[in-house]
């Protein structure tokens, strides 16, 4: 095996050794490629391709200088919009202390008045209440005298009624008239 693979070796450079380039008009397929070469930069200098493609690549650079410059001002503009934000906190922070010390007041005023109006409910209560009571001793006492004149009366009616009798009630009525005379 190793033998073929010299002989392979071996026939391969002496076909290489005996072959001849092939030349169209006196040059060879790499001078044919140069040639064209040169050719097509001859027609691309005289087309002024250079000048076109300068021209292309000036005109994207402005593009890419404007976008800086856009991006520079976005920034510049982004950096004052951060400093009034950082303002606006800064005095919203203040605001909010403000409100804050504003809320606490309000709130300890309205607890005042919470007490005081809780005061006067149990003041204006406790004044109802004895108005109640009063009015019920009134009513309790009224009751009583009005029982105390019903037993005084039904004493004075047995009384009458056990002591008196149609004569001396004559002689009463007589009296009683005569007085009024």
């Amino acid at each position: 095996m190793l033998d073929l693979a010299m002989f392979a070796a071996e026939a391969a450079g002496a076909v290489a050794e005996h072959a001849e380039e092939p030349t169209a008009l006196f040059l060879t397929p790499g001078g044919w490629v140069a040639a064209s070469m040169l050719f097509v930069f001859g027609i691309m200098l005289y087309a002024k391709v250079p000048a076109i493609i300068a021209a292309a690549l000036d005109k994207q650079i402005a593009g890419i200088k404007e976008q800086i410059d856009a991006a520079e001002r976005l920034r510049i503009e982004a950096e004052s919009l951060k400093g009034e934000y950082e303002k606006k906190i800064k005095n919203a922070s203040k605001e909010a202390a403000v409100l804050k010390a504003a809320a606490e007041e309000e709130a300890k005023l309205i607890v005042a008045k919470a007490k005081e109006d809780a005061t006067a409910l149990i003041a204006r209560r406790t004044k109802s209440a004895e108005q109640k009571i009063e009015a019920a001793e009134r009513a309790a006492i009224a009751d009583v005298r009005a029982k105390a004149a019903e037993m005084a009366t039904a004493a004075a009616t047995q009384l009458i009624a056990a002591n008196h009798d149609a004569q001396v009630d004559k002689a009463l009525v007589d009296t009683t008239i005569a007085r009024l005379n």
